[in-house]
């Protein structure tokens, strides 16, 4: 059975500016943009040298000096790609053309104040605007969300994220030291693709971690989605189980009333080389005969193909190929609005047991 996957590319794809030249956009965007054929017009980062380094080595015609020079030498129709870290969103959105469209790394902002800010200047400057999301669509995500909706495995009852690796947080040095690490700058991603397939829960449960050995404000999480009675829908993820291979981690599950799918995720794994993906979906026979799994080969990955379509994606909105801006901002608003849920419900704890009842 052929599965429709991959990204829908714009017809006439538009000029791209960078802004910001850390590792993931060496890593991912950049390889992204050239393996889709996007023209990268332009890139300015606070340390111009990084942005020379990059724009030699992909070949980029110009480097700014600054992000007001950046938007002088733009071509009008340009789209903006932020890759900065939140702190300096809203002042970098404040200095783009009004009505330009702009793609924000994310997360939307590091506490909700911020992200409702985000939305306000985005609105207020009628800016085409979405926010890097891109795990909705990689490749095993569209795969998976193409059978779910063709009706493949039915009614979705379950989703389960689970990520049991070890992380070399010290490949991201500004993020490694945020107060909010974990949830808000690697579970988002979960909370994210579970509201793209399952929708705004009724609220959550939470709990975020620290290693006892480590300098970091956490590294391991559960959350549990309230879908109501019958959906259920979790994220464990845990980056200290540094032992080996032999029992890492990394997958989403989506099970239904008449199959279910399972994908590994294998960017996170051996991270930053990676191991292959593998994408399976079990369809229960109406025969009464013993379920079957089926691996159905993916090309592509995390990093960097689902770049192609969160930036794909965009430009197609801005140039009315498609009606739905996947990642906007008044989507992800709601995406930033269960993070903090998350928050508030690690910290007030749970339900107190009392140890003392008596019959």
């Amino acid at each position: 059975m052929p599965i429709d996957y991959k990204a829908i590319l714009p017809k006439q794809p538009l000029p791209i500016v960078i802004i910001g030249a850390g590792g993931i956009v060496k890593d991912a965007h950049l390889p992204a943009y050239r393996k889709a054929g996007f023209e990268v017009h332009g890139m300015v980062n606070r340390t111009k040298a990084k942005a020379e380094a990059l724009a030699q080595e992909f070949g980029i015609p110009h480097v700014y000096d600054s992000v007001a020079d950046a938007v002088a030498q733009a071509p009008e129709n340009a789209v903006y790609d932020i890759t900065i870290m939140p702190n300096k969103f809203i002042e970098t959105l404040e200095a783009l053309p009004d009505g330009a469209a702009v793609l924000i790394q994310k997360p939307m902002g590091d506490y909700y104040p911020e992200s409702e800010a985000i939305l306000e200047v985005c609105q207020r400057k009628g800016l085409v605007a979405a926010i890097n999301c891109q795990l909705r669509q990689a490749p095993f995500v569209n795969a998976a969300r193409w059978l779910i909706e063709q009706g493949y495995i039915g009614e979705v009852y379950d989703m389960e994220v689970r990520v049991n690796l070890h992380t070399p947080w010290q490949l991201f040095p500004h993020v490694m030291v945020h107060p909010r690490l974990e949830i808000l700058y690697h579970s988002v991603h979960y909370i994210d693709l579970i509201r793209s397939f399952l929708g705004n829960p009724h609220s959550v449960y939470a709990k975020t971690l620290r290693h006892p050995a480590k300098d970091l404000s956490s590294s391991r999480t559960t959350l549990l989605f309230d879908y109501g009675d019958t959906l259920h829908a979790v994220v464990n993820t845990n980056h200290d189980h540094d032992f080996g291979p032999k029992h890492q981690e990394s997958y989403i599950k989506w099970e239904g009333t008449k199959g279910a799918i399972k994908t590994t995720m294998g960017v996170l794994m051996d991270y930053p080389h990676g191991v292959p993906d593998v994408f399976e979906y079990c369809i229960k026979p109406t025969d009464g005969s013993a379920p079957q799994w089926v691996e159905y080969p993916v090309e592509g990955t995390w990093f960097p193909d689902a770049f192609i379509g969160s930036m794909g994606s965009l430009m197609r909105y801005k140039l009315g190929e498609i009606a739905v801006l996947p990642a906007a901002v008044e989507d992800v608003i709601h995406t930033m609005a269960v993070v903090e849920a998350a928050y508030k419900s690690s910290a007030q704890g749970g339900q107190p047991i009392d140890y003392n009842q008596q019959g």
